[in-house]
């Protein structure tokens, strides 16, 4: 038992019995990502990790972090905390698969107003779920109360997580040609970036995140709450089959920003508009807001969560790893020579 207790910062507003309490309730859910490589238990000053670099000849690590945004503000509303960890993880490991490096570990921070330990171990459990999926270790982590700075039912989640690559196998777009084909995979709705302007356009303090959209096939919140897919094991798999020239994770600022990330000047990526697989999500934001449709491929995915470009003749290979993986990829384009970074026609 820890005797840790501390009545005059209680009395501050800091209850780090209640941080042990989440802790123990945590513990189920990080045992989930238990992989070869973990060495320390859950609790410890650190997190420590010891990467199999058999068969590398130069590994190296990448690093990814981000948070979950003010999308945890609909969860917030909706008071379900058990997918924004999911959330977390796919911002970090969907940006560093894109050179290659497949995830080892992951490390989750959350800041909140008042310790709950069961909404904090709920939070986590979405992180685990997260990490799961990608196939990497939750080794750490930590909860911060804030009083005072934060009301007592906010929270922020953020993270980062750590990979490794082969220095010969990272993806670069010195590989890619004319002729190269984009293949989008499909995104299960507006992930996780772009939520200042969704909570503006349906007003989500005030109105009913309950209601049923027959466009949605679901209530408007849960639409909104819909996880961010990881990508992690379809991508890998395509890198292993096909000649893989460039990867784009689709996140804030759309297809403008994040396409031309990995084409190389003097080529364009080509996106052909009318292949674009649209969920009713984003026409239903598009006419609530009057948002001009440039702004829409300017600011969310559209359906296309991540980008992969590979060579023409082994496109039809990429696409049947993908899809063994459960991912329905489709061709969306393809690169072509032009200043233009990227043109959607």
């Amino acid at each position: 038992m820890n005797n840790s207790h501390s009545a005059s910062y209680a009395a501050a507003g800091v209850n780090i019995e209640a941080g042990y309490e989440g802790v123990r309730l945590m513990k189920r859910h990080v045992e989930r990502t238990i992989i070869p490589g973990v060495v320390s238990d859950l609790g410890g000053f650190g997190g420590l990790f010891e990467p199999d670099t058999t068969g590398m000849n130069r590994p190296v690590l990448v690093s990814g972090t981000d948070g979950v945004g003010t999308k945890q503000r609909i969860a917030q509303l909706m008071d379900k905390h058990d997918t924004v960890g999911i959330d977390c993880v796919a911002m970090c490991v969907n940006d560093i698969v894109c050179c290659g490096a497949k995830p080892l570990f992951f490390l989750d921070y959350i800041a909140i107003g008042k310790n709950d330990p069961e909404k904090v171990a709920t939070l986590v459990s979405g992180v685990a779920e997260g990490c799961v999926q990608a196939g990497c270790a939750l080794i750490g982590g930590e909860t911060a109360e804030h009083p005072g700075v934060m009301d007592a039912d906010d929270y922020d989640l953020a993270g980062f997580s750590v990979g490794m690559v082969d220095r010969e196998k990272v993806i670069s777009s010195s590989s890619m040609r004319e002729g190269d084909v984009i293949l989008a995979l499909p995104s299960s709705g507006i992930h996780s970036n772009g939520y200042s302007l969704v909570r503006k356009v349906f007003d989500v303090e005030h109105g009913d995140l309950s209601r049923y959209c027959d466009d949605l096939g679901q209530t408007l919140g849960e639409a909104l709450l819909t996880p961010t897919i990881i990508y992690v094991k379809p991508v890998l798999a395509a890198i292993a089959a096909a000649h893989v020239h460039g990867i784009s994770h689709i996140t804030g600022g759309g297809f403008y920003e994040n396409l031309p990330r990995c084409v190389p000047d003097g080529l364009c990526a080509r996106i052909e508009k009318a292949a674009v697989k649209i969920p009713a999500i984003f026409p239903m934001l598009q006419k609530a807001g009057n948002i001009p449709e440039r702004d829409m491929f300017n600011t969310y995915n559209m359906g296309v969560g991540m980008t992969v470009i590979v060579s023409r003749d082994t496109a039809d290979k990429a696409l049947d790893a993908l899809k063994a993986e459960g991912c329905n990829a489709y061709v969306l384009g393809e690169i072509t020579a032009g200043e233009e970074k990227v043109v959607l026609a």
